[in-house]
């Protein structure tokens, strides 16, 4: 089960909304999602977490690239949202959908033995995601949360971002 929430500076404070990840394929349209509740270009965090196993936060500041921090890449990755984050993250693209992909240039499919008995490379050449952070450790220094306290954080870990932002209320008024 996962939680997803939607933080937007104003110059009355932060505003919170709850957000639906149902249309999000990408860490576009997750930057997308955070400049539509954006107001004025200030900074939107988009907070997602599942379950206490792990949680994301996706910058947004005006029309800048998009940051992103994930507590565990490896719980992440076992999770439709936090792969998507940290395949991302890892500089990994997604496999193409097409047929296509499924035959190698030599005619064989993917895993059938060639000639001499071999079996062809479908191995992800990648390295696995770290059993631990993964990202952009300093995306809220700027806000008062050093890369210490981000990687400190317990099981309510959004809770505590709230806390240390100022807006709890409001973030638990969603949640």
């Amino acid at each position: 089960m996962y939680f997803a929430a939607l933080l937007a500076r104003t110059e009355d404070g932060w505003q919170a909304s709850d957000t639906d990840l149902d249309n999000v394929e990408t860490l576009s349209d997750f930057a997308d999602l955070a400049r539509d509740a954006s107001v004025d270009d200030d900074t939107v965090l988009v907070f997602i977490e599942q379950e206490d196993a792990w949680f994301g936060v996706v910058r947004v500041d005006g029309e800048e690239d998009p940051r992103v921090y994930l507590s565990n890449a490896a719980a992440a990755r076992r999770s439709s949202y936090g792969a998507l984050l940290a395949d991302e993250l890892l500089g990994r693209e997604e496999p193409e959908g097409d047929l296509d992909s499924l035959v190698d240039l030599d005619g064989t499919e993917d895993g059938e033995p060639e000639e001499d008995g071999a079996v062809a490379d479908t191995a992800d050449a990648s390295p696995p995601a770290p059993a631990g952070p993964l990202g952009d450790a300093q995306i809220l220094a700027d806000l008062g949360m050093s890369e210490r306290e981000l990687a400190a954080l317990s099981e309510d870990a959004l809770g505590e971002i709230a806390d240390m932002l100022g807006c709890t209320e409001v973030l638990e008024a969603v949640r």
